[in-house]
């Protein structure tokens, strides 16, 4: 999962990068350039953390989270569109994670000249819908000379697709994200390599001061959820060893970092689940799309699993901590044999059986 964090100038964006990656790149710079920072970081499971006591595994693996601190939007693409660079870059996130300033710093004053969350929030949609406008409407052209010139793809193919593109065009052209559209499976994957902008989920974090109380801002949108995070404070918190951090946390009222929450809230709205591998040699948690078939689970450990896939040995985690192990849970039945259909479920325990 690759999340790509992104706000206008001055929001707190690196701030909300560092508290998430507990990372410490330099806050507060304006430099207009394109600038990606990237880091890696284990998903927290409680889940792994106690299976591992139940294997003592040599080795123990965690889902992973790419966070990409994106530089260089400032709402002043205009008709020519996001820069080639940078939209490659922002075209390669499953979702985005936007940061809105709600904080108020003198010493650090807002480009506009005042705060407000809710133009800001609009200008960055604004730009991203420009943006797939621009692309849809050269599709568009495209299309139309392949229908005019013929002799290549099926017909009523291109018709469909001129259909579908004109559904987007009149989306975009009325303000609409393409998220909010009603599209179908086929439709979706038909257009997964434009790497439409306003199709992908987004996060919108309210960046506030300690403070203050989150402010009410309208965003009505399918795949899109607002949090609010006291930025500053989760970078420090982030930033110390976790027994003083956990001193804060209890003095601030702060029930968890914003790392776990960020992390839950954007498997809900990219769809997503974890499923368990488990034995001596590693225990390790594996992201899969919610309804997943038991074969694409396996191709997610190893394409080879799901070429020669024949059966899933299946326990769900709460069974198998329940019981205490494999062998209670062999001794009970509770393990259980399920074919290609079965649709993997969050928390399953599963080892693959399959033919070389």
């Amino acid at each position: 999962m690759r999340l790509g964090i992104i706000g206008l100038p001055q929001c707190g964006k690196t701030t909300i990068f560092n508290a998430l990656t507990r990372g410490s790149q330099p806050t507060g710079s304006v430099s207009g350039k394109i600038e990606v920072h990237t880091s890696v970081v284990d998903v927290p499971d409680a889940r792994v953390d106690r299976l591992v006591p139940l294997f003592n595994p040599k080795k123990t693996v965690y889902a992973k989270v790419t966070y990409a601190d994106i530089a260089g939007l400032d709402g002043s693409a205009g008709k020519a569109g996001i820069a080639g660079n940078l939209l490659n870059q922002l075209t390669q996130m499953d979702g985005f994670i936007h940061v809105v300033r709600v904080f108020e710093n003198d010493i650090v004053p807002h480009l506009s000249g005042s705060v407000d969350a809710q133009r800001d929030l609009l200008a960055m949609d604004s730009e991203f819908i420009l943006n797939d406008l621009i692309s849809v409407e050269r599709r568009l052209e495209r299309l139309d000379e392949e229908r005019k010139k013929g002799g290549g793809r099926d017909k009523l193919v291109v018709e469909r697709d001129i259909a579908l593109f004109q559904r987007f065009h009149q989306a975009l052209g009325a303000e609409i994200p393409l998220r909010d559209m009603d599209l179908s499976e086929d439709e979706q994957l038909s257009v997964v390599g434009f790497g439409f902008l306003t199709l992908k989920p987004v996060l919108v974090v309210l960046n506030i001061e300690e403070s203050q109380s989150e402010p009410e801002i309208v965003y009505h949108h399918k795949w899109s959820k607002i949090v609010s995070l006291k930025g500053k404070l989760e970078m420090e918190l982030a930033q110390l060893p976790v027994e003083e951090a956990q001193l804060f946390m209890a003095d601030y009222e702060i029930e968890e970092l914003s790392l776990n929450r960020i992390i839950r809230y954007s498997y809900d709205l990219l769809g997503l689940q974890s499923f368990f591998t488990v034995g001596p040699d590693e225990v390790r948690a594996w992201t899969v799309q919610r309804g997943a078939t038991a074969p694409e689970a396996a191709g997610k450990i190893h394409s080879d699993l799901q070429k020669g896939f024949i059966r899933a040995e299946v326990i769900h985690y709460n069974d198998l901590v329940a019981l205490g192990g494999m062998t209670e849970a062999r001794a009970k039945g509770k393990l259980r044999l399920e074919g290609k259909e079965y649709i993997v479920q969050d928390g399953d325990v599963i080892t693959i059986r399959f033919s070389n």
